[in-house]
């Protein structure tokens, strides 16, 4: 978590030096050197906690946790000595002018906390200093995964799947079930865990297969012993037929250095692997891994008396089977009277619930304990959103780009397989790989399980990540809230409760304030004006009628996001540190058709680089408007999509495009006219909301050639109109979309779709056809790099040439390690249409 918290001051000190609104003033304490000086610390600091993973297996975890408490004191204590000093000077500038124009440019003087400043890095040289932890870098080994298989060669499997999941209790059920057993000569269970000495493990193995010349004084670590201790195992194996279970495995390079020595004899001997890391799992092939997958709501792991409670508290547990395993235990210690039982049923917070996952938390800690410091407080930040709430991929990218938690840096050792636009969803890539968080791909979103979100919560609290507000009773004590640097509420009405209103607007050092519980229709009071050091403004589920004006007074603001329905101030742009913003409104208060649009001062707002704006479009840019750092645009119409818009948003990476006509609209729209102005262009996304639409009022497409070669991700639903000018047929060349993963067609008119040879979409991974009901037939000449196809709601002749895609494909590349996954999915199955939601 310190690595957390000295990557925010981080951004903080970059946004300082950066900005084009600040000018340090050369003094005679030369402000300059002073901010360098400390950029140099942090970024020094920075670099001695993310070493922290090289030492994870013999680190004195104690030891850290104490460092990390005390850094983060010291950040924060630095923190809100800087920020209410930049603050004081901005807001003392600012009233020196008019009310508009506003002030673009500020001076900085830093005179005045240089004494601060010094005084953070000496201490935190002297606590390094006193941490100093001597190490090794181990040698890195890689081993070539086995590609042929058969029932002579020694086989590898591996189970995967998050703390809790069954994985050890599967592994000891195949272990000793008495057929299995009968097959092999040698049999060894090895639990190895995060923190291990490769001689202690070299040892067990010795010991299970009987091997009688081992000296335990020899036992050390030594490359010596070590090399000798490698080499009696492999011999202890070589004439034998063997079963080997390494269960709980963390290290990648430790389980290829291990089945580095066990020999393949081709008699039939097996290895199981049992890891929560995915990137462990794949050691083994990719047919022989499999994911133990969360038990189904059908599943009854245990017999019960009261039908309809238990079933309830079953699904209550979201099928963990740890979680059902210790809550049924505590319920067999109570009183099993109805209400009870039901009570529990009814109420996801019940101390039944609370109480198994304190029980639970010695297994799931290190799950969190473990992972690499730059996901540390990634992982935490998801707790901070309600029990079972679904954060949207691209919500949760952005406020950890905002609250500095990401690093722009590109992350190594990522999987190279891995589908993502950027460094930034490498983040979530990599917790997802480590079974910490859940993915909803229907969704799109992000979610934790109960268990680990409450062990989230805990730690949170702990390291004064969040604090979270779910009732009357969570009001923050006067005494506790100086480090707090994030307040999350849960329920909106709090704001409306004299003392917890109060308690927030107490809690001046707060940075971040995130209202995620549900939607609440009417306004409340937020303590805006006593928040002047706010960096996150999540604000959403409260619907405003009025805009909330004391938010241009927070200059340090990075993100802000709110629910309303009017045209936005021209004051907004006094904002300038601003980053993110996303606007959402209820689309039946304005006229269908009639979009607004925002202020043209937001063509001041430089360090844009996510507008999500639903509904409003893009003013047209002055001479010299520029928005360079823009990378997402979002929710805007066809009326923003001209080559003036396109120009002054060169670096535009995301586009997407919702276009919402009236009923009685003539005039054509044309989308993509311009669309080859976007030069950096990633991904574009384009919906018609409408359910029914003239074809004339969209025009057609633009000839596909114009599209940007960098496109990764092309999604177009509900268009109306058909393909290359009003013909059903679409023929892909070869020069187009060279660089596209993943493509959705969507309520087309697309009937005959075929590629100019062998060579077109080479790079796709992920195919989407969905209610694409006239077409007949898909190109069968897809690359190795497909991954997936998805058909739903089409003429059963496409999926008859989808499943005939997968035979072929697995027939040509199932020799390269690789799988093809098809879904299909038709809504007369279950009596509804599945779409996807535009964003």
């Amino acid at each position: 978590m310190a690595y957390g918290a000295v990557c925010c001051l981080e951004t903080t000190i970059e946004n300082l030096l950066k900005s084009s609104h600040i000018s340090i003033v050369q003094n005679s304490s030369s402000s300059p050197q002073i901010i360098k000086l400390l950029y140099e610390e942090v970024l020094s600091s920075k670099e001695f906690f993310g070493e922290f993973n090289a030492w994870r297996s013999t680190i004195n975890m104690k030891m850290v946790k104490t460092l990390e408490a005390e850094i983060i004191d010291v950040v924060y204590q630095l923190e809100d000595v800087i920020e209410p000093h930049l603050s004081n000077q901005f807001h003392s500038q600012s009233e020196q002018e008019s009310d508009y124009p506003p002030l673009m440019v500020y001076s900085v003087d830093l005179q005045e906390i240089k004494q601060d400043i010094d005084s953070f890095i000496e201490t935190v040289k002297e606590m390094k200093r006193s941490y100093t932890i001597p190490h090794q870098k181990k040698k890195k080994k890689k081993m070539n995964r086995l590609i042929n298989l058969s029932r002579s060669e020694r086989m590898i499997v591996s189970l995967y799947g998050m703390a809790g999941i069954g994985k050890t209790t599967f592994a000891n059920k195949l272990f000793q079930d008495p057929f299995i057993v009968s097959r092999y000569s040698r049999l060894v269970f090895v639990t190895v865990g995060p923190k291990y000495r490769l001689a202690d493990i070299l040892v067990d193995i010795l010991t299970q297969v009987n091997y009688n010349n081992i000296d335990e004084e020899e036992i050390m670590e030594g490359k010596h012993v070590l090399n000798e201790l490698k080499r009696r195992v492999y011999e202890s194996l070589e004439s034998s037929r063997y079963l080997i279970v390494l269960d709980d495995i963390w290290d990648k390079e430790l389980c290829y250095e291990l089945l580095n020595l066990f020999p393949d004899n081709e008699n039939g001997s097996r290895v199981l692997l049992t890891s929560r890391i995915c990137r462990v799992a794949e050691c083994a092939k990719l047919l022989n891994t499999f994911e133990i997958p969360l038990l189904s709501k059908r599943e009854k792991p245990f017999s019960y008396e009261l039908a309809k409670a238990v079933k309830k508290i079953a699904e209550n547990c979201e099928g963990l089977p740890l979680t059902l395993v210790i809550v049924a235990d505590i319920l067999s210690n109570t009183d099993r009277t109805l209400e009870y039982w039901n009570n529990v049923a009814d109420d996801k917070q019940h101390s039944v619930y609370k109480d198994a996952y304190d029980q639970m938390s010695k297994v799931l800690y290190p799950s969190y304990d473990y992972l690499e410091q730059h996901l540390k407080a990634c992982f935490l930040y998801v707790g901070a959103f309600p029990q079972n709430y679904l954060v949207y991929v691209f919500d949760l990218i952005d406020l950890l780009s905002a609250e500095g938690f990401l690093n722009p840096e590109p992350i190594h050792n990522v999987d190279p397989n891995a589908t993502f636009k950027n460094g930034t969803y490498a983040y979530t890539y990599e917790l997802r790989s480590k079974n910490v968080i859940m993915f909803d791909k229907e969704a799109r979103g992000y979610h934790l399980h109960s268990s680990l979100w409450y062990l989230c919560n805990k730690e949170a609290a702990k390291t004064k990540l969040f604090y979270a507000l779910n009732c009357r009773a969570d009001a923050l004590p006067e005494e506790g809230t100086k480090y707090h640097r994030r307040l999350c509420i849960r329920n909106s009405i709090l704001f409306a409760i004299e003392d917890v209103h109060n308690s927030i607007a107490f809690a001046s050092n707060v940075r971040s304030l995130l209202c995620t519980g549900p939607f609440h229709e009417y306004p409340v009071p937020l303590p805006l004006e006593h928040l002047r050091l706010l960096r996150v403004l999540e604000a959403l589920s409260i619907r405003f009628y009025e805009f909330p004006i004391e938010v241009v007074k927070l200059v340090q603001l990075r993100y802000f996001a709110l629910f309303y329905d009017g045209n936005l101030p021209t004051s907004i742009s006094k904002l300038w540190n601003l980053q993110h913003l996303i606007i959402h409104q209820f689309s039946n208060i304005k006229s269908v058709g009639n979009a607004s649009y925002m202020p043209d001062e937001i063509w001041n707002m430089n360090e844009l680089k996510c507008l999500r704006i639903r509904g409003r479009n893009l003013p047209h840019p002055c001479e010299g408007s520029l928005l360079p750092n823009l990378l997402k645009l979002s929710g805007v119409g066809p009326k923003s999509c001209t080559k003036d818009v396109f120009e002054k948003i060169p670096n535009l990476k995301e586009l997407v495009i919702t276009i919402e006509v009236a009923p009685n609209a003539t005039e054509g729209m044309g989308c993509f006219d311009h669309i080859s102005h976007l030069h950096e262009l990633e991904v574009l996304e384009c919906y018609i909301m409408n359910p029914i639409l003239k074809t004339n009022v969209v025009t057609p497409l633009a000839p596909l050639s114009d599209f940007p070669s960098s496109l990764t991700t092309l999604i177009l639903g509900g268009l109306g109109y058909t393909w290359e000018e009003m013909s059903p047929k679409w023929e892909v060349h070869d020069n187009e979309f060279q660089s596209l993963e993943f493509l959705h067609i969507g309520d087309t008119d697309l009937e005959q779709w075929t590629f100019q040879n062998f060579s077109c979409l080479s790079a796709i991974k992920y195919l989407e056809i969905v209610h694409c009901y006239k077409l007949k037939e898909i190109p069968m000449t897809f690359g190795k790099a497909l991954q997936i196809i998805e058909v739903i709601d089409c003429d059963p002749t496409v999926v008859k040439c989808a499943n005939k895609l997968k035979q072929d494909w697995e027939d040509k590349y199932c020799d390269h390690d690789s799988s093809l996954d098809l879904n299909v999915h038709s809504s007369w199955d279950d009596g509804k249409i599945q779409s996807r939601p535009p964003y």
